[in-house]
């Protein structure tokens, strides 16, 4: 799969985690699988409308592969799922219930800013995989 046709993270390049989860998927995604947009982006903003999501006040991260929507706690179960060895292996948590992940991921994404810090301004990727983000 080329990263010209794979699916899209859209992740909030404020957030200090949210923006280290995309440099880490940059630097464990060999194959080039992923692109990530920004929600502060115009092409991240877009997606999260299309879906019925406020880019101002997401609260998930979300992977869009053509007309299909992953988010909460399934979208990162997807990304963890395409990564390189050993990273892919994380995936196994699907088997706790969705019902108990996404309360746990929804908890996190709402108080991210004061658990992880929030940037100045948003992050950029290296010019190495300047390629892959939207």
């Amino acid at each position: 799969m080329t990263a010209a046709s794979g699916p899209i993270i859209v992740f909030d390049a404020m957030c200090v985690l949210c923006s280290a989860n995309a440099a880490f998927v940059l630097r464990h995604d060999r194959a080039g699988r992923f692109r990530l947009a920004s929600m502060q982006g115009e092409a991240g903003s877009a997606l999260y409308r299309r879906f019925g999501i406020d880019p101002a006040n997401p609260e998930t991260l979300i992977v869009v592969e053509g007309d299909n929507l992953l988010r909460d706690s399934d979208a990162v179960l997807a990304i963890w799922a395409g990564l390189d060895r050993p990273w892919n292996a994380l995936a196994a948590l699907r088997i706790v219930p969705r019902k108990l992940r996404d309360p746990t991921y929804r908890w996190v994404a709402r108080h991210r800013y004061r658990l992880f810090g929030k940037r100045s301004s948003c992050w950029i990727p290296t010019a190495e995989h300047a390629a892959r983000i939207l």
